[in-house]
């Protein structure tokens, strides 16, 4: 099969990448110095190339950051989203088209209502959650219209070489620094929020299978089921760390707008491609922490 990916220099398109060449994919990517809003350019490189399929990851992901650039993360992940799809109806064949969204879409949830299922109704809180709840209606516009489009939904997905712009990434750097540098204590956020977290090399399995047996046209979870609290994680990382370090709160880290926990149900996908987290989450953390340790000990 012959796979393109957008997006794919970011940490969830380098593990698809690897996946994808390990099952035998053919892939080929789009140049990280073309713009996703540019035409003509993305259509020269899918036409070069004649893909089967399209994942499409390409975008502003950090939602904290949102709230700075507003404006361009539009324009990058919905407008993107629009740019592909047109671009796709030029080309002499119709691949399979993936488009990446967020579980962010779903926003503050009642505890009382959670798992979420696919069929909740989405109500976006941020600049990036509203920016990718208009990639799906985009892509699922194209579908009405005759391409092959599926929708997924992935909740937070963590592993090595993630930024450390994100939580348990950061935390995990930050506690390797404390090791070794001999602190006692880092900087935390909101200890509190919880959320569904998956292993990015399981997430990217869910992404090749929906390609052999998603539905056109569906929107699919794909989650672990489970929800942390940052405080649990943190917790964790410093005792597989084998440190004493103190947390200490800095209010500054914390997003007012912040949703309190997210927690999915991944039934649907499962169901359809069998798919199933293959990675335990102390695993997850282990091999975050040992991926820092080996950068940091680099310096």
């Amino acid at each position: 099969m012959k796979a393109f990916i957008t997006g794919a220099n970011g940490f969830v398109g380098g593990w698809l990448s690897d996946w994808l060449k390990s099952n035998g994919d053919e892939v080929s990517s789009l140049n990280e110095k073309t713009d996703i809003n540019d035409e003509d350019s993305m259509l020269n490189e899918l036409e070069a190339f004649g893909p089967d399929v399209i994942y499409h990851l390409a975008a502003l992901s950090h939602v904290g950051d949102s709230w700075g650039n507003p404006k361009e993360v539009f324009e990058v992940n919905a407008l993107g989203t629009l740019t592909l799809t047109e671009v796709i109806k030029r080309l002499k064949t119709s691949p399979r088209l993936l488009i990446v969204s967020s579980a962010e879409v779903y926003g503050k949830v009642d505890e009382a209502e959670l798992p979420i299922s696919e069929t909740r109704v989405v109500n976006p809180m941020t600049p990036y959650a509203v920016s990718k709840v208009s990639a799906e209606y985009i892509g699922l516009q194209a579908f009405q219209n005759g391409l092959d489009v599926i929708v997924v939904r992935p909740f937070n997905h963590v592993g090595p070489k993630q930024s450390d712009k994100f939580v348990i990434s950061g935390l995990a750097k930050r506690i390797v620094e404390a090791k070794l540098s001999g602190s006692n204590q880092i900087i935390v956020g909101n200890l509190s929020s919880r959320r569904d977290y998956t292993d990015v090399r399981s997430v990217v399995k869910g992404y090749r299978l929906l390609i052999d047996n998603g539905k056109a046209g569906e929107i699919y979870n794909i989650c672990s089921g489970v929800d942390r609290s940052v405080l649990d994680i943190a917790t964790e990382l410093i005792r597989i760390a084998g440190v004493d370090i103190e947390l200490v709160r800095d209010p500054a880290l914390s997003r007012s707008s912040d949703v309190p926990v997210l927690r999915g149900n991944a039934s649907k996908l499962e169901s359809a491609t069998g798919w199933q987290v293959d990675i335990d989450f102390i695993s997850t953390l282990k091999d975050t922490l040992d991926y820092w340790e080996e950068v940091l000990t680099r310096i």
